[in-house]
């Protein structure tokens, strides 16, 4: 049995209200982004990367455009400092790009941490040490005073070991498990570590404010933002930064609320890896930026290699419904949905609008690498006639009139439910060619001549039905009617010709017709056909037999 009352809420909040982030609408501009997947996410990997794996990964973000990197926890492991070594003794950091490297407060680990760094054209020496009123209380046992004491002690020896290392460097700080400590006390430690640092315009620090766990909805996290933002020394000379973990669930929507909030720089990994339920995800973050008119400066343009790179270095899944990344985030199975996006894509198409609006498609597929055939339009058993004709029409050519497309919905919808898959558009084009186009049993046309007279079309047709040859004359007031009329004639069918439309298959000169008749039966029900030929005469008549053997 569950019980809620051995829970309490973890969160402070802070001494005043805090609340001017929620007059802004949306994130206006990047944040600076700090790539924490080769540390926070190779943490998280029951096998963590190889040397060559965190080279090459190390490679993709920087052609993604990230410009600081967390490189790990260089007095953590072998690994790890022999990754940062070959970094710089490889001169495989770009000019542009700032490494950074984590060490708790404490003084061997920082001096190790230096050695490791040595040489490094640009690095972030990130100092962190726990803060939170569990953390004193359960782990560390001791007071505010002495937990401060660390961070500023910490703080000290960065600045002294720094000025004695070759390198150029800059500090960062980390109350970790800031979410659950009182904000006035996290304040007062970040403040006693700035004094340390004394920041300058033209050598920021970074206070990074950790979701470590979360423990509070957003709005709570955005509050505590905006408070240690307001209240900060040296405010216009530190770079707040966030570090939100995932565990109600809540990473980017934290982001988001506290980039209002006044942060100015987001650490996180791609597609959310990390300890536990992981950290925010910057595919996420970002592309939800793109999505609302704003440069994120990082590039996802091929989303397709960087997800098969990031598995195949990580061993990880990426979740199918993941969003922006996943194999189905932009498939649309149901019939409605369908529908209305092929009724949006061919807006675009008339009316060529300056921004993307098409229902349900939140951003163009396609600036991410994907493409609509195989990643938008896919069709089963809840599929209808919107999807069915879209991927006919945009990928075979094949521009089927509205109540065709219905009736070629109904087939494919029909298959799909008893084989129970999902069907290839080159199932979709085969099971139109098998069930409309140029169906020639139990009735064929084996030879037609025509006669303008002043009275109209007189049609001689040769047909045969179950194997039985008929030659039959008839007129009509144009070619398609004859032929029906005579057909008529020979057989006593009943039916009514309501359809009938054509267009080119291929621009040239040699170009192929497809025309398509629909008609209509004595019990009111409507049967299709479509004829391909290079004489658009046969064509049509082509379409009206297979219509009328659909019967």
């Amino acid at each position: 049995m569950m019980n809620a009352g051995k829970y309490r809420r973890q969160y402070f909040m802070p001494p005043e209200r805090c609340m001017d982030w929620t007059e802004k609408e949306y994130v206006d501009k990047a944040p600076i982004w700090c790539s924490v997947d080769l540390r926070d996410g190779n943490q998280a990997l029951v096998i963590p990367m190889s040397l060559e794996q965190k080279v090459e990964f190390f490679k993709l973000l920087v052609k993604i455009g990230f410009k600081e990197i967390d490189v790990g926890f260089p007095a953590a492991s072998e690994t790890e400092y022999n990754f940062l070594r070959t970094l710089i003794d490889q001169n495989l950091i770009p000019e542009d790009v700032t490494i950074q490297v984590l060490t708790q407060a404490r003084e061997h680990i920082i001096k190790k941490t230096f050695e490791a760094v040595k040489g490094a054209p640009r690095a972030i020496i990130h100092l962190y040490n726990s803060t939170s009123l569990s953390q004193r209380e359960q782990v560390f046992q001791k007071s505010k005073e002495e937990i401060k004491q660390l961070a500023v002690d910490g703080a000290i020896l960065l600045k002294r070991l720094a000025s004695e290392t070759e390198g150029n460097f800059l500090f960062e700080y980390s109350p970790e498990s800031f979410t659950g400590t009182e904000p006035e006390y996290a304040l007062e430690v970040c403040n006693a570590v700035l004094d340390v640092w004394n920041p300058t315009e033209d050598k920021k620090a970074i206070i990074n404010l950790p979701v470590t766990v979360q423990h509070s909805m957003p709005h709570v996290y955005a509050s505590q933002i905006e408070y240690m933002c307001k209240h900060m020394r040296y405010r216009e000379n530190v770079l707040v930064s966030l570090h939100p973990h995932n565990d109600r669930g809540c990473g980017v929507a934290d982001a988001e609320m506290g980039i209002l909030a006044g942060a100015d720089r987001i650490e996180g990994t791609l597609f959310g890896n990390g300890e536990r339920t992981g950290n925010v995800d910057i595919v996420t973050l970002a592309m939800n930026m793109y999505s609302q008119g704003v440069d994120p400066e990082l590039d996802f343009s091929d989303m397709p290699e960087i997800c098969e790179k990031y598995e195949e270095y990580t061993g990880m899944n990426i979740d199918e419904r993941s969003p922006y990344s996943g194999a189905l985030v932009f498939a649309a199975f149901s019939g409605s949905h369908q529908d209305a996006i092929a009724k949006g894509m061919h807006y675009r198409d008339e009316r060529d609008p300056d921004h993307w609006t098409v229902p349900y498609l939140p951003i163009d597929p396609t600036d991410i690498g994907r493409n609509y055939d195989a990643d938008v339009i896919r069709i089963n058993s809840q599929s209808g006639k919107g999807g069915v004709g879209y991927i006919l029409e945009t990928k075979y050519g094949l521009n089927l009139p509205a109540k065709m497309r219905e009736a070629m919905g109904y087939v494919a919808k029909g298959v799909s439910d008893h084989v129970h898959k999902e069907l290839m558009p080159e199932e979709i084009f085969e099971l139109f060619k098998k069930n409309f186009e140029n169906v020639v049993k139990p009735l064929s046309i084996n030879e037609v001549h025509f006669q303008q007279t002043g009275e109209g079309i007189t049609t001689q047709v040769t047909s045969t039905f179950k194997g039985k040859k008929i030659v039959t004359e008839a007129k009509g007031n144009g070619r398609l009617n004859a032929v029906s009329n005579a057909l008529k004639k020979a057989y006593g069918m009943k039916y009514d010709l309501i359809t009938y439309q054509e267009h080119a298959l291929e621009q040239s000169s040699s170009s192929r017709a497809i025309a398509y008749v629909g008609i209509r039966k004595p019990d009111g029900g409507l049967s299709w056909g479509a004829g391909v030929d290079q004489d658009i005469i046969r064509a049509s008549i082509d379409a009206l037999v297979t219509a009328i053997n659909n019967r």
